[in-house]
């Protein structure tokens, strides 16, 4: 029976798994080459830790690695695959770290397949992470719905590729999550179909829609990969979308930025330059609420968790 100890979290109330113990040895290799590696050859590990009957469509998984380049690696995975990176997630690994014991309060780095990103714990338990740079790649793309007309939004990136609109005639609001789904579930398949893409043909694989906010300066709903929506105001689409605010001229260097959550919660971001580079910080908070040994009993036929149809 094998078994795997991880550590959950919620950052904002997005739920962090983060794998500790019990992966199979990995080649020591770039973060990059251990998730085509693990995507190739250890897949199952992914689905029993992410998938039902363990845990369920929302979750965001993490393997945490050693590195050659950075204090240490992580690979994020959920119900449909594998991430460049995850923000929410780099948060909840930060608080993992400091329930082991591993780190004190200051900086940490780790190496994500997206590249290096660089993080803080702070003395009030936060925790912050320079992201990899952001950018938007293209202004104001139409995309036509049919008869429900068309939307508008900007694609963009910060660690994931995003299709961002504030014009797409929504309540953001958690009341309203069953028609945000539909809807961006809709806009998610248009886009795939008409085979519109980020940079170097990579699909677009969230839709963020913002809207307005009573105690931050917007509010948002993102729509994930795996087909459910972001607890967390999404520390990649914040990077994302500070990029585009930035380009806009609607946000200048260093000015703190606050977006909630469709659920509440709320990240703070800013941004910097670097050359012509952007270089995205966002902030948050984590909570452990697991430490749990998960077991692969080679008899159970749903140890390896469940297929998706």
């Amino acid at each position: 029976m094998e078994r795997l100890r991880v550590i959950d979290s919620h950052t904002g109330g997005e739920p962090t798994r983060v794998v500790v113990e019990g992966l199979p040895d990995l080649p020591p290799k770039s973060m990059l080459g251990k998730r085509e590696l693990l995507q190739r050859q250890y897949d199952r590990y992914r689905t029993a830790v992410i998938g039902e009957p363990r845990s369920s469509e929302v979750a965001v998984g993490a393997y945490l690695l050693p590195s050659e380049s950075a204090d240490y690696g992580v690979v994020f995975f959920n119900n449909v695959g594998y991430l460049g990176m995850c923000g929410h997630g780099t948060i909840g690994l930060v608080s993992t770290l400091a329930y082991l014991g591993r780190i004190e309060p200051g900086p940490v780095t780790f190496e994500t397949p997206a590249g290096i990103v660089g993080a803080r714990l702070h003395e009030d338990g936060s925790a912050s992470f320079e992201n990899v740079p952001a950018y938007r790649y293209r202004k104001d793309q139409r995309i036509e719905l049919g008869s429900l007309g068309d939307i508008v939004g900007d694609i963009a990136y910060g660690g994931n590729w995003f299709f961002i609109s504030s014009v797409h005639g929504h309540e953001v609001d958690i009341a309203r999550i069953d028609a945000l789904d539909i809807f961006a579930s809709l806009v998610q398949d248009v886009i795939r179909i008409k085979g519109i893409t980020g940079a170097n043909d990579a699909p677009i694989d969230h839709i963020e829609l913002t809207g307005k906010s009573e105690i931050a300066d917007a509010k948002n709903y993102v729509r994930c990969p795996g087909g459910e929506y972001d607890r967390s105001p999404c520390g990649t689409g914040t990077s994302a979308k500070l990029a585009c605010l930035f380009e806009d001229g609607k946000l200048v260097e260093g000015q703190t930025y606050r977006i909630e959550s469709i659920i509440g919660s709320v990240f703070e971001g800013s941004i910097r330059k670097q050359g012509d580079l952007l270089i995205p910080t966002v902030k948050g908070r984590a909570y452990v609420n697991g430490d749990t040994t998960l077991l692969i009993d080679p008899d159970d036929p749903f140890a390896w968790g469940i297929p998706r149809a």
